[in-house]
């Protein structure tokens, strides 16, 4: 069986005996194959989003802003005024709204060309560069950081969300939400062990004969070490084109070579760029054809966005509002990666039981109770930020995992790349709604707690228009079969 049409041949009753179908023996150990190498890509990429979004980057580059700063505290970057403290989350957003634009057409090409593998490794490549190029960050060179944070962020958000394509092809539609909180458990594995060797690296910075800043660019370099090394397994083990795992009652799926183009209208051979414009144009009119796709997506983006501020800027938080050491951020986060890989396999299990709509509701009135507890904690005190790190991972990796798992349901066939761009918009790391709020509401008020209670909007809105979201009508409207638990 070849490897690039393996993704959409999965059997859908294997038979009790494998060895009594070599065919499906095969089909099965391939799927295998692809889903492990699809793991790894989290278990890669995690390292980016751990250490340098979650962890070290915001500190540092607060503090090398803090450096080049005036008198009054200000930068001027592009020759905006700006306070030093809100340059990091301003560049966050900066970088996701040029994101957005790349990343659907990215996600175009890829469903026109079938180069999603190409495409996804390249982007990770990039980001891996400019995230290893982080290690040149010192002094008061906040430009060159925002500017590698710019380059990092958006190739990061590429490469994952065509990652993410690949999932309707890794699992039948019941085992989706299984396949999904294991990709997220991998990554919250992969990235909670660089943190340790970060951490001790960190703390022992004097036994290597390093200063604390030359500690923390080599962990930033790290990661993108680490992000390269790791994307040799998907590049190896998962195909060229994301396919579709077909069903019994599953709509079905244009051969290769029409999936890209529109019906009538075959794409020109030698532009894919050109002929990729005119598909996103398409795209996003066809999008208005499944209003509760978009009503979903809507409330993700909202809750996500609200979710990825709190995990980008809660170094930030900790360490100027609640005077936290280097090391006492280091092991929250750790705390967070490890907990968040129990709780993404708990709220998958919780979720084959109740369905992913109500856990992911449930796992929202979690956060509601993280932010508020955050809002009142007391500072230098690290039990407690400790504590409120088991919460958020408790409740991170599930309500993640499930919602994407959620969204590749309301997909329609063939469109993957480019409705996986639309969602990771707001997705590990990639928010900008929620960082540019932050941002502002210290640039208002000069304190932090402000800033970090401003983001109770986002899960409570998010959460209203989930509701209100008719989950199963959503996927037949698409032509998908449906789950047996929503």
């Amino acid at each position: 069986m070849s490897t690039t049409n393996s993704a959409t041949h999965l059997p859908d009753d294997p038979p009790t005996d494998p060895s009594a179908d070599p065919a499906a023996d095969a089909d099965a150990r391939s799927l295998r194959r692809m889903q492990f190498g699809w793991y790894i890509n989290d278990w890669a990429n995690a390292a980016f989003s751990a250490t340098v979004l979650t962890v070290f980057l915001g500190p540092y580059l607060t503090t090398v802003a803090k450096d080049a700063a005036d008198a009054a505290g200000n930068v001027h970057p592009l020759g905006l005024t700006i306070r030093a403290g809100s340059f990091f989350p301003y560049t966050v957003s900066f970088s996701v709204l040029l994101s957005v634009a790349v990343m659907l057409l990215t996600g175009t090409v890829a469903d026109r060309t079938g180069r999603h593998k190409e495409l996804m490794c390249g982007f990770a490549y990039v980001g891996s560069l400019a995230t290893m190029g982080m290690f040149f960050l010192g002094g008061d060179r906040y430009l060159l950081g925002g500017g590698l944070l710019v380059v990092a962020n958006i190739a990061y958000a590429v490469s994952v969300a065509l990652s993410y394509a690949y999932l309707p092809g890794l699992a039948s539609p019941d085992e989706r939400d299984k396949v999904s909180s294991k990709g997220w458990a991998y990554g919250y594995a992969g990235g909670g062990l660089l943190l340790i060797a970060n951490l001790a690296l960190f703390q022992g910075h004097d036994a290597f004969g390093l200063d604390s800043g030359t500690a923390v660019r080599i962990c930033l370099a790290s990661a993108g070490l680490w992000w390269a090394l790791f994307t040799i397994v998907p590049m190896l083990r998962l195909p060229s084109r994301a396919g579709v795992a077909p069903t019994a009652t599953a709509a079905p799926t244009a051969p290769a070579e029409t999936t890209a183009t529109a019906p009538g209208k075959p794409g020109k051979p030698g532009k894919p760029a050109t002929g990729s414009l005119r598909e996103l144009g398409r795209t996003l009119r066809r999008m208005r054809e499944h209003p509760l796709t978009l009503l979903y997506l809507a409330a993700f983006l909202c809750y996500n966005d609200g979710i990825q501020t709190v995990v980008s800027q809660a170094s930030l938080y900790g360490s100027e509002e609640l005077g936290m050491e280097q090391t006492s951020l280091v092991t929250a986060v750790l705390l967070v990666q490890v907990v968040a890989i129990g709780g993404a396999l708990l709220l998958g299990r919780i979720a084959h039981r109740y369905g992913a709509k109500r856990t992911i509701l449930g796992s929202l009135v979690g956060w509601v109770v993280t932010l508020a507890l955050g809002y009142f904690m007391p500072a230098h005190q690290p039990a407690w930020f400790y504590a409120l790190a088991c919460m958020i991972g408790l409740v991170l990796g599930g309500s993640q995992a499930l919602s994407r798992s959620l969204f590749s349901h309301l997909i329609p066939p063939g469109r993957e790349a480019e409705y996986f761009s639309f969602y990771k918009v707001s997705d590990r790391g990639t928010s900008w709604m929620g960082p540019l709020v932050f941002g502002l509401a210290y640039q208002l008020t000069g304190s932090y707690r402000s800033a970090i209670i401003s983001l109770l909007v986002f899960f409570v809105i998010g959460f209203a228009v989930l509701l209100k979201v008719p989950v199963r009508r959503a996927i037949e409207a698409v032509g998908n079969p449906v789950p047996e638990r929503l």
